[in-house]
């Protein structure tokens, strides 16, 4: 590092006193002009860091502070002297040169601060420039230099006034094009919108519709040149999905896209079931089916990602809106008289594609028993065969949070068992998101079996060592993460996470966290105004009807304050008319409310079923420092609430949340907090614990310092964060 020091010291020596060209060269006065500017327009450069000297120092990379330094100033400088000194170029040509170095540096700079340029990259740009200069200047085409640029480079070459009359610009042009359409995929329909006659349009075309059909479909569909010239591409799979696109219902069809064009379905065979709830769902099922057997032999199939949003969509509609709007229904073949035509393959698919809106009483009473029921040999490995293994880690996700995973394993062979749960583990790190991580960081907490739970731990272990033998740094940090986490569960492991893990404190939170400026405590719950939000709202109403709160009503919300110790400030909008929408409105003018007052809550509580869960968190203040999610199934939105306050410690429960359990929970939590206590969440948890007694329901929820999933987001979110800051990656 003090190498690279001294050197960006004499470089910036040397740019002081070497800035123009030497005094042995004569430059006249109609030139001298661009000379000038180019002085001013490097020392805006390597004044980019903020300080007015003669080295670039932004990034925290000094060989990039070197590197970048030397491209500014000696590496521009050259490019200056060699034009003054070219007798062969006219005085327009050396203004033409000199302006484009100067559009270069000006180009690096915009782009390096608002596009996806790095800083790194100029060392690279001076040298192109300094390459495409002989063969602009002896006519001659830049098309074969370009070819082998990145498309950043070639792109800020093309764009510059030096190159831009080329005569090879127009196939630069297209190369850069070309480049563009493949670093950024998503934007290369928009760009052929625009140009939908370039040359390579047919081919671009044919390429996308293999790795996103969809979007083939939507432009076909449309009234300009572009879908003109996709209804008439000759590529056999771009005529399928143009087909599909003229059709009104080309959307129900286009799901089956792979097995249309490999000829294992025809338009008709889908046509036929299309009005049939039923078929059409049950078709879907097979296709799915299908297509897990295309990915077990690492074939893609297309339109995969349409497949499972149908299908999602299906599985809503009728069936899940169906059971879930019975929930009153006490009859169970009442209830669930709709899935009766539905073999144990179709309720597999209703319960992954519905994970998000099922409610808990519909999967454990419905879907998941029934799956056995229709079974002739109730094996659960002869289920996961007959659907080729497709979504099985959602599935045990999903079977962990509804405590049935045990159950799950149990109707298998204990060898499969531990062969299935060793498969849950393996591959983490090769999906792009951390989904299936968080996964099963919660599944663990929710299994019960210690040998189950030794079995996951082990093969954690094993891949976080392998990981570290490859040095496979993503495989590395997600395993090792989850090592930790799974010893904590442990008391006698002693592992404090938040130190280890580098995390904010999740075995307490101090009450003075949770005050706003005036020292105050706001909480904001929600209430619906359903017939279990108005005795939820009774409930809690009569909670807090002692000496040490006092309530103030008003129209749509009412406010309840301490009148003694720390102060802590309840708002909760009343449960009016759901039907009416009368909640909602309420719930809106309290947020006014809040927002005008400058108030702030940072302790949130969700006082609903799930089905109004996702109404809470598109109100969910990011000042929210506690969640609690009393309602059926709220374990399965950590991720949301995460993605709003990164650091929100959470309360939820995996089943069916109590009215029971949470109005003697809250009030103990803002018991507590009036007291001026800080909240230990073990000793708090421990003392609900005796105090619920044999309420199997308490048992459901998960405190702050067991929500793995949550602490696993955090970890591996603050990990990347370190290692970037520690790599200069923060920095371009």
């Amino acid at each position: 590092m003090k190498r690279y020091l001294i050197l960006s010291v004499l470089l910036g020596l040397f740019y002081l006193v070497n800035g123009q060209p030497s005094s042995d060269t004569k430059i006249p006065l109609s030139r001298l002009y661009f000379h000038e500017i180019l002085d001013g327009t490097q020392k805006k450069l390597l004044a980019m860091d903020g300080k007015e000297d003669s080295l670039f120092t932004l990034t925290p990379n000094e060989k990039v502070n070197t590197d970048v330094t030397a491209a500014a100033t000696t590496g521009v400088n050259n490019i200056r002297k060699t034009i003054e000194a070219d007798s062969t170029l006219d005085n327009n040509g050396k203004i033409k040169f000199l302006r484009g170095l100067n559009e270069i540096l000006n180009s690096y700079m915009y782009k390096a601060r608002v596009d996806s340029v790095k800083y790194s990259l100029l060392p690279a740009i001076i040298d192109a420039f300094e390459e495409c200069m002989p063969l602009e200047k002896e006519g001659e085409s830049i098309e074969g230099k370009v070819y082998n640029y990145s498309y950043e480079l070639g792109n800020i070459l093309l764009h510059n006034i030096a190159f831009n009359n080329n005569m090879g610009y127009e196939k630069a042009n297209n190369i850069v094009l070309i480049k563009y359409c493949d670093k950024y995929r998503n934007r290369a329909l928009p760009l052929l919108t625009q140009n939908p006659d370039l040359p390579f349009a047919d081919s671009l075309v044919a390429q996308i519709a293999k790795r996103d059909p969809e979007s083939i479909y939507t432009y076909a569909a449309a009234y300009n040149k572009l879908a003109s010239n996709i209804r008439k591409n000759p590529d056999s799979l771009v005529k399928v999905i143009s087909r599909m696109a003229q059709l009104k219902t080309g959307r129900q069809l286009f799901p089956f896209l792979d097995n249309i064009y490999r000829g294992r379905l025809s338009f008709d065979d889908v046509t036929a079931v299309m009005d049939n709830d039923v078929k059409y769902y049950k078709l879907l099922v097979q296709t799915a089916i299908d297509y897990a057997d295309l990915a077990r032999i690492k074939d893609t199939p297309m339109a995969a990602d349409g497949l499972r949003a149908k299908m999602q969509g299906k599985a809503a509609d009728p069936f899940i809106n169906e059971i879930n709007g019975l929930h009153d229904v006490n009859d169970e073949r009442v209830r669930f008289k709709i899935l009766e035509p539905l073999s144990p393959q179709d309720l597999y698919y209703l319960a992954v594609e519905g994970e998000e809106i099922i409610y808990t009483s519909s999967y454990v009473k419905g879907v998941y028993p029934r799956i056995w029921q229709r079974m002739k040999n109730p094996k659960s490995d002869s289920l996961l065969m007959n659907v080729r293994f497709d979504h099985f880690k959602k599935w045990i996700k999903i079977a962990s949070n509804y405590n049935t995973l045990d159950d799950f394993l149990k109707r298998m062979d204990n060898n499969n068992a531990q062969v299935l749960m060793k498969a849950f583990v393996n591959n983490l790190h090769k999906t792009e998101s951390l989904e299936d991580a968080v996964d099963v960081a919660n599944s663990y907490a929710s299994i019960d079996d210690a040998n189950v739970r030794n079995l996951i731990l082990t093969q954690v272990q094993w891949n976080w060592q392998e990981g570290k033998k490859a040095n496979d740094e993503r495989r590395t940090d997600i395993y090792g993460i989850l090592n930790t986490l799974f010893l904590s569960m442990d008391s006698t492991n002693k592992i404090d996470v938040s130190k280890e893990l580098d995390i904010p404190p999740v075995y307490y939170m101090p009450y003075k966290d949770l005050q706003d400026s005036a020292k105050k405590i706001i909480v904001q719950q929600f209430f619906y105004g359903d017939k279990d939000g108005k005795a939820s709202f009774a409930g809690f109403m009569n909670y807090f009807s002692n000496a040490n709160w006092k309530i103030t009503p008003s129209a749509e919300w009412v406010t309840v304050a301490s009148t003694k110790g720390v102060p802590v400030v309840i708002y909760a909008n009343r449960p009016l008319d759901d039907t009416k929408g009368l909640d909602a409105k309420a719930q809106a003018a309290l947020n006014d409310y809040l927002y005008q007052k400058n108030l702030s809550p940072t302790i949130v509580i969700h006082r609903g079923h799930s089905y109004w869960l996702p109404s809470t968190l598109e109100q969910l203040p990011e000042s929210a420092k506690i969640v609690l999610l009393g309602s059926c199934g709220a374990y399965q939105n950590l991720d949301k609430i995460l993605r709003i306050c990164p650091g929100a410690q959470i309360i939820a429960s995996k089943q069916t949340g109590s009215l029971n359990v949470n109005d003697p929970m809250i009030a103990l939590i803002l018991e507590t907090l009036r007291q001026g206590k800080d909240l230990n969440w073990p000793v708090l948890w421990s003392t609900l614990s005796k105090k619920m007694g044999g309420n199997g329901l308490f048992d459901d929820y998960v405190p702050p310092h067991k929500n793995l999933g949550a602490l696993f987001i955090m970890a591996y979110k603050k990990l990347q964060e370190r290692k970037e800051i520690q790599s200069g990656q923060v920095m371009k």
